[in-house]
């Protein structure tokens, strides 16, 4: 199992990108969560098998229909402690 970290910047609030991040990730059987941050950005956390982490971060660079996203940081983290779901926080 890998884990791994995405800092999403743009226009990424109050355009379903949480919804649609989680969407994409429970179909693609990832667990983790995804979350507004105070910045305007979107923090993205996802754990699973290692192509389809890679699959979401194509995902993310686009995301749905009304987001513009500028710039994305991608962290690979530990995968300890993954949880069962994935979450909007």
């Amino acid at each position: 199992m890998k884990a791994a970290r995405f800092i999403v910047r743009g226009k990424v609030q109050g355009v379903f990108y949480r919804a649609s991040a989680r969407e994409r990730a429970v179909a693609l059987k990832l667990t983790g969560h995804a979350r507004n941050l105070p910045d305007g950005s979107v923090e993205v956390v996802a754990y699973g098998d290692a192509a389809a982490i890679d699959q979401l971060e194509v995902w993310l660079r686009d995301g749905p229909e009304h987001a513009r996203v500028d710039e994305m940081y991608r962290e690979d983290i530990g995968a300890h402690d993954a949880p069962v779901d994935f979450l909007i926080r």
